[in-house]
């Protein structure tokens, strides 16, 4: 599922902490900060897209992540992989090395970092 820039903004924050009340979420934002309601409202949102969920303590909820990080990252990169590169990796890699600059010692050392982490990798 996709989330709009203000939700994934959220999303960071909490990932960031934890979990917290919609006050800690709105007080990781940079000055000028959305006001609470706003806040709130994307709150409500990604509970009702299962992105997060709360433990009330009375009248408080304390909201908390539902997806990890790393899934929705995979999940939001293999998107784009599939959508913009044709399921091809390469052809990803190939455009991110051309529209950074890489000089070619840059790109051995990512290619030698590569084989050094699917190395640590267990077969399937």
């Amino acid at each position: 599922m996709q989330l709009t820039k203000a939700e994934e903004q959220v999303m960071q924050y909490l990932w960031t902490i934890g979990e917290g009340l919609v006050q800690d979420v709105r007080n990781c934002f940079p000055d000028p900060k959305p006001s609470r309601t706003t806040v709130s409202t994307i709150i409500r949102i990604l509970e009702t897209k299962g992105f997060i969920a709360h433990k009330a303590n009375g009248r408080v909820f304390t909201y908390y992540p539902l997806i990890r990080k790393e899934d929705y990252s995979k999940h939001q990169l293999f998107g784009m992989l599939k959508n913009y590169f044709n399921n091809s990796f390469a052809s990803m890699a190939s455009f991110f090395a051309k529209e950074s600059n890489m000089n070619l010692q840059e790109m051995e050392a990512l290619l030698e970092d590569t084989k050094k982490e699917l190395e640590k990798k267990p077969d399937k």
